[in-house]
């Protein structure tokens, strides 16, 4: 059944909207705290309020979890990218992760600095500055 080009007009609505909403800041800055909020503070140890996350959990399979948790990190370097943040900061943000993808990837000593250095943290809070700043309509209220 061909489609009316009213159905063709609001399909293509729907797309121009859904593009929009990809690189919009507030759709941006949900996406880059849900991530840190995984891989920082996803659950607590057991018998304590010490929140852990998949970047702590994961990096304790040698390699692979210091090089998948990297990628992780990398992901949020990516949306700071493509926000606009400035080399400097991009910067900041690489050697945040690449400190935590170095010395994590040292066994024992690597698993433990995981709870201490949490640059996904980092990241966020550089971001949050940036889009406090630049685009304060994605500020969230928090209470």
């Amino acid at each position: 059944m061909p489609l009316s080009q009213d159905q063709i007009d609001a399909l293509n609505q729907q797309m121009t909207s859904m593009i929009d909403m990809r690189n919009n800041p507030q759709s941006v800055r949900a996406r880059v705290e849900v991530m840190e909020k995984l891989l920082e503070r996803s659950f607590t140890v057991p018998g304590t309020k010490i929140p852990i996350g998949m970047d702590s959990v994961i990096g304790l399979i040698p390699v692979v979890g210091d090089i998948a948790t990297a990628a992780m990190g990398m992901y949020i370097l990516w949306e700071a990218r493509n926000l606009g943040l400035s080399k400097f900061q991009l910067a900041r943000m690489t050697v945040n992760v690449g400190v935590d993808t170095v010395l994590g990837a040292i066994p024992l000593v690597g698993d433990a600095f995981d709870f201490i250095w949490r640059s996904n943290s980092r990241n966020l809070r550089i971001i949050r500055k940036h889009l406090d700043k630049y685009h304060p309509s994605a500020r969230i209220i928090e209470g």
